[in-house]
């Protein structure tokens, strides 16, 4: 583990204790225009509290606890608040910070904003068709990118390969 690792893992650790997840007040997912759009309730009523905070409220769910993080088969993983097609199974590896990690999404499936919220600038990412938040996005990834996309799973669905 390298020291950013380190240093990424205490923190988000120190952040997620206790309730087992974090958000800040006021914050919420991407805006913008989506082609998937739901009001406040029908995303409550699809999701669960947890997937709600992560995915509408850019919460953190606490590291290790995603079942996706262990998936190793082959498939896609998928945006659970519209389905579409994120990152692909070849591209995700352990990155050892205990989130599901990638390197590359599929094209134009996510975007990006700068996220503000914990005393310097991350890129967060989400999904580009709902806006929902997926986690944030590293440099400190393998190559070929050296991108490590840090996701929550609660914001995810797999898919295998038939």
């Amino acid at each position: 583990m390298n020291r950013r690792q380190m240093m990424t893992r205490t923190a988000c650790a120190a952040l997620s204790a206790g309730a087992g997840m974090w958000a800040v007040p006021g914050w919420s997912a991407a805006t913008g225009t989506f082609e998937v759009t739901r009001t406040t309730a029908e995303w409550q009523a699809m999701l669960t509290d947890l997937q709600y905070a992560v995915m509408r409220e850019e919460a953190t769910e606490r590291a290790g606890t995603s079942p996706l993080n262990d998936e190793a088969r082959a498939g896609v993983f998928i945006c659970r608040g519209c389905e579409l097609p994120l990152y692909p199974s070849e591209t995700k590896y352990d990155s050892g910070t205990g989130w599901p990690s990638f390197y590359q999404s599929l094209p134009e499936a996510v975007g990006t904003k700068a996220d503000r919220k914990l005393f310097s600038v991350r890129t967060e990412v989400h999904c580009r068709r709902c806006g929902s938040h997926l986690g944030h996005i590293f440099d400190d990834g393998p190559k070929p990118t050296g991108k490590r996309h840090c996701l929550n799973g609660a914001s995810l669905i797999f898919v295998p390969t038939a």
